[in-house]
């Protein structure tokens, strides 16, 4: 834990106004498709980037691959 103290004034805050909940639910941010297993051989260093990848942005390695493979069709599909 860090050492900072939070510091609390007396008296009111002020003038407060509610807003209303303006944000999605979470299941709505992240839409679920369906998956299909495959098997797949890749090459040692394809999967190694990946992995390297994958850790430095603290995600699954094969979620990216799917997101590479998921963008290339789209992509492919659009043409």
């Amino acid at each position: 834990m860090s050492n900072r103290t939070v510091k609390y004034s007396a008296g009111e805050i002020g003038r407060v106004r509610v807003v209303e909940d303006f944000l999605p639910a979470p299941e709505a941010l992240v839409p679920r498709e369906e998956n299909v297993k495959v098997t797949l051989s890749l090459s040692r260093r394809s999967v190694d980037f990946f992995k390297r990848a994958a850790k430095a942005r603290r995600v699954p390695y094969q979620r990216m691959i799917r997101a590479l493979v998921d963008a290339y069709a789209e992509k492919q599909a659009g043409k």
